[in-house]
């Protein structure tokens, strides 16, 4: 559907203008053909008239020389117009079936759709409501081929209520235990800040990030080494940091790879196809007609009234071809469950790790995989991948400060890069 439906160029309907043109008047009118510059005054009735184009042609009631009455034309771009006209415009109860496949029911003031209608779309989208002046204006709902339901007022041809931003409730950091899960609350909120409850069935994707860290002395070390056949472009942040991919895990989302945030339209309509993202690989049919869908991927929600809740999230262990690094003594010791290893003061360059699974991180062995998330700073991403985007606009992505310890909110690790005694 055209980013802006109420002033689409594909429903616009030409007025047919006077020109010399074949008229043949039945009933009260004259019945022959005459070739004149527009009708003849005296003609009333029924009559066919074609223009010198070929394209236009009306064919109904006539009065005074002017289409008045029930009617039928064709326009040069190949829209059909049934219904009433007054004074050679279209006026009252008409219908229109545009060459693009879209039709329009509805009422008509002086050639523009004015009062109540409904536009049907090709692509599935549907408007009930008022129009004033060609455009939607006034209540009215839109049924989008996406799953997008809007209800509520309109001005100009854009809902007045429409949600600007994703906001995650809560705090902007959230500090959680290792291995525990935790909720996302979201709204959608308008620009004034109200929640956008005209709204429903936009598509919320949950993804999460690693903070992304640079050592000042090893430019090419972070948190997480990465195999090279897995690295992504590094995320940014609204933290003043860029973070990397990383899997999310619970009973609903199973345990995912780790995917960046869709940067384009195309990005987003390939998220939402994609057996990453339906978590066990199955693709949902093509939405029905009205913007109704049956199913949604495991790890996106359709809002409700403006609301969408995640529950249950959890990080999940690190992925394989993602390596801890121990960049901080003290976190290695309050990693570690029991003593043991080397925990002194290192005076050396921090050394990759073996993948979890193999070792821990005091660096004795491990009785088996990692099924948790190492302490330290993480990011919730919320993403709207509606497809296609809700006339024509994507809401911005929200972000959301996660940070894990080992023994829960009120035990912070430290961040890396910092002293770890400032944060006391």
């Amino acid at each position: 559907m055209s980013p802006d439906p109420g002033r689409a160029p594909a429903t616009s309907f030409h007025e047919p203008r006077a020109a010399p043109g074949t008229l043949i008047a039945r009933g009260l009118g004259r019945g022959r053909a005459s070739e004149c510059a527009g009708a003849s005054p005296a003609v009333r009735g029924y009559g066919i008239y074609t223009f010198p184009n070929s394209f236009f042609r009306y064919e109904g009631e006539w009065k005074g020389g002017k289409t008045h009455g029930l009617g039928c034309l064709v326009d040069q771009d190949g829209n059909v117009y049934r219904g009433s006209f007054h004074s050679n415009k279209q006026h009252g109860q008409g219908h229109v079936a545009f060459r693009n496949g879209d039709t329009y029911d509805g009422d008509w003031v002086r050639g523009q759709r004015q009062g109540h209608g409904v536009l049907r779309c090709a692509d599935g989208s549907t408007y009930e409501g008022q129009w004033h002046s060609d455009v939607f204006s006034g209540l009215g709902s839109m049924a989008h081929c996406s799953g997008v339901v809007y209800r509520g007022m309109w001005i100009n041809g854009h809902p007045v209520a429409r949600a600007a931003r994703i906001v995650i409730l809560g705090p902007e950091m959230t500090c959680v235990a290792a291995g525990s899960s935790f909720p996302v609350c979201v709204q959608l909120q308008q620009e004034d800040g109200a929640v956008a409850e005209s709204e429903d069935g936009r598509v919320l994707r949950v993804s999460a990030g690693v903070r992304y860290v640079q050592l000042p002395a090893h430019s090419d070390v972070c948190f997480f080494h990465v195999d090279q056949d897995r690295r992504e472009a590094p995320i940014q942040t609204p933290f003043g940091f860029e973070c990397i991919a990383y899997p999310l895990s619970s009973a609903s989302l199973g345990s995912p790879e780790p995917r960046a945030a869709p940067e384009s339209t195309r990005d987003l309509g390939a998220a939402l196809t994609s057996d990453a993202l339906h978590g066990r690989g199955d693709t949902p049919g093509d939405l029905p007609a009205g913007g109704r869908s049956a199913c949604c991927p495991e790890d996106c929600r359709r809002v409700e009234r403006g609301r969408a809740e995640f529950l249950d999230i959890r990080l999940g262990p690190p992925p394989p071809g993602y390596h801890p690094i121990p960049f901080l003594d003290c976190l290695s010791k309050k990693a570690s469950s029991r003593p043991g290893g080397d925990l002194g003061p290192r005076t050396g360059a921090p050394t990759v790790r073996d993948p979890p699974g193999g070792s821990r991180p005091d660096g004795a062995a491990g009785a088996g995989p990692r099924t948790e998330a190492f302490p330290g700073d993480y990011v919730i991403m919320v993403q709207d991948v509606t497809a296609p985007p809700f006339l024509g606009h994507t809401l911005p992505t929200a972000f959301q400060h996660l940070r894990v310890s080992v023994k829960g909110p009120g035990q912070q690790p430290p961040v890396p890069g910092e002293d770890p005694k400032a944060q006391n």
